[in-house]
């Protein structure tokens, strides 16, 4: 019967002889778990970064923006043509069955101001549906209501930025503020949203009623007229059939014929995320690989110097083999001595990535996430590395003819 315990502790002694070849033969491996962990960590963080940006926008969005207009055989680009109107918008929520909910949009951008600070941002004229259509709660106050719509009333929602820069630590709820030298009741708070994928600060906005936008604030050249209408489908798998229907209706509605080019564009913001989302976790997988390069350069490490120790403690061999010890004891000797050197290697790299991640997060404000699946993929892969090259040095040990091992010098 093989005793694994003594096994273990002869391991141990014959890797202690030679403890610097021994370290040398964990280095590769230490380096291949170091930049596997490091690498899965930095995929997982900017896959959790887009995540939050999907979040930030809203789900199942899409963005219907008016076409574009040529003067002088110039073309001027998507939104130089105004197209859109607020009953665009409310043709959409009743008439696509795909469409969860509908917010129409007047931007621009101008100077706030309370007491004597001011703050130059976007204004943002738009429905209540537009908190449902971006996910976005309130943290203080009360939403506007349709009735702020139908009668434009002078109040407005701000985000977290706007009032770091106006009121500092004071509440806004209930205070005045000047849009353009009209004031604005504040009658909530969004909650915070952070940076959007671009670097865009998502939390430096006002919204105001739609309304109230258009007569107060930026006026329209025609009634209704609006900058662009944001839609959230049903659901992720409704988003495309949505487009299709908003596409359909649009083209109806504008009297658009067959073959004509579309006066709008709608782009789908959610796929766009996802798309980046994939593209980054498989450039992860990427990384993942050829860090993993670095491992089976360490295994080949660990086999090559297995065969040298195979070659040196023949002797050693035929010793044990003429006093009783069998094929799988000499075996499992030096496999457990392969697997020894990778698990050690392995534990010693899972340390290194893990503070090589939190170290490149902190430097560089790059996210990681060390996720404990990353940690046990890794130090079982070190483990079967330095099983798989480690059985032909012990095959070939257990091989040997113990007469032979005993006259070897």
């Amino acid at each position: 019967m093989i005793n694994v315990p003594s096994t273990v502790k002869i391991a141990f002694r014959a890797l202690r002889v030679n403890k610097m070849r021994s370290a040398l033969t964990m280095l590769g491996i230490i380096i291949g778990v170091a930049a596997v962990v490091t690498m899965l960590a930095i995929g997982s963080g900017a896959s959790k970064m887009i995540e939050e940006q999907i979040s930030s926008i809203g789900s199942n969005l899409l963005m219907i923006v008016p076409g574009s207009t040529s003067a002088g055989g110039m073309r001027m680009g998507s939104g130089s043509q105004p197209t859109l109107t607020i009953w665009d918008a409310e043709a959409i929520l009743k008439e696509c069955p795909s469409v969860l909910d509908v917010a129409p949009v007047i931007s621009g951008t101008c100077q706030i101001v309370y007491g004597n600070q001011n703050w130059s941002t976007g204004v943002f004229g738009t429905t209540p549906n537009m908190l449902n259509v971006r996910d976005w709660p309130l943290a203080s106050g009360r939403p506007f209501r349709d009735q702020d719509v139908r009668s434009s009333t002078k109040v407005c929602l701000l985000g977290k930025t706007v009032i770091d820069n106006l009121f500092g630590s004071i509440d806004p709820v209930g205070k005045i503020v000047r849009i353009k030298k009209v004031p604005f009741t504040v009658i909530g708070v969004l909650e915070p949203k952070g940076q959007s994928l671009m670097g865009q600060d998502n939390d430096d906005i006002v919204y105001v009623p739609v309304s109230t936008a258009q007569k107060k604030l930026f006026g329209t050249l025609f009634p209704g007229m609006i900058r662009l209408i944001m839609v959230k489908a049903k659901s992720l798998d409704a988003l495309a059939k949505a487009e299709v229907e908003v596409t359909d209706l649009l083209r109806q509605r504008h009297h658009i014929v067959h073959k004509q080019e579309d006066d709008f564009s709608v782009r789908n913001l959610t796929q766009m995320f996802q798309i980046a989302e994939n593209s980054m976790k498989i450039f992860s997988l990427l990384l993942g690989s050829i860090a993993s390069v670095s491992l089976l350069v360490g295994g080949i490490g660990i086999m090559n110097i297995m065969l040298v120790s195979v070659t040196e403690r023949t002797r050693e061999i035929g010793i044990r083999m003429a006093v009783g010890a069998k094929t799988w004891d000499i075996r499992l000797q030096f496999l457990i001595e392969a697997l020894i050197l990778s698990l050690i290697g392995g534990s010693v790299g899972i340390a290194i990535g893990v503070s090589g991640a939190t170290v490149l997060s902190a430097m560089a404000g790059w996210p990681t996430i060390v996720s404990p699946l990353s940690i046990i993929l890794a130090f079982g892969f070190s483990g079967m590395v330095g099983i798989f090259f480690g059985f032909y040095p012990a095959y070939k040990a257990s091989l040997l003819n113990p007469i032979e091992a005993l006259r070897y010098e």
